[in-house]
């Protein structure tokens, strides 16, 4: 194979690279700032309004709002939680939960989207109860 062939490959491959990460940093800061949006207006009013709705059921739960996020944690056990975050790694950068929660000396972990493929601003607030409602289910059950 001819050298100049074999370098054009190349250089096409890193302009491509190039052109892939700029628009995954524009993708990223435009999610960045649907995301801060969606905090304010969806998620953290939404995360207060369950955990006091929990409460006058009896199941506790305490709502806090660390770096970028929502989690809405369990007041029964320190490791157990749900924690609402922007996943930029993704492609889109798209909204997820991570769940946390112990059964006896096991601790499960996982993580979802709440909506796959969504941006921030897609996700309603019926959406988001719908997601934290399937997330708390494993306190619910107890």
């Amino acid at each position: 194979m001819e050298i100049s062939h074999v370098r054009r490959r190349v250089q096409a491959a890193i302009i491509a690279a190039r052109e892939r990460s700029q628009l995954h940093r524009q993708a990223v800061a435009d999610a960045e700032a649907s995301y801060d949006r969606f905090l304010a207006d969806v998620a953290v009013p939404l995360a207060r309004q369950v955990a006091n709705a929990f409460k006058a059921e009896g199941y506790n739960f305490t709502v806090s709002t660390p770096g970028r996020g929502v989690r809405i944690a369990s007041d029964r056990g320190r490791d157990d939680y749900v924690d609402i975050a922007l996943d930029t790694d993704a492609v889109p950068p798209v909204v997820v939960g991570h769940i946390r929660y112990t059964r006896g000396s096991r601790t499960i972990d996982e993580e979802h989207p709440v909506k796959a493929g969504a941006a921030p601003s897609q996700i309603s607030e019926e959406e988001m109860l719908e997601f934290v409602m399937r997330a708390l289910q494993p306190w619910i059950d107890r």
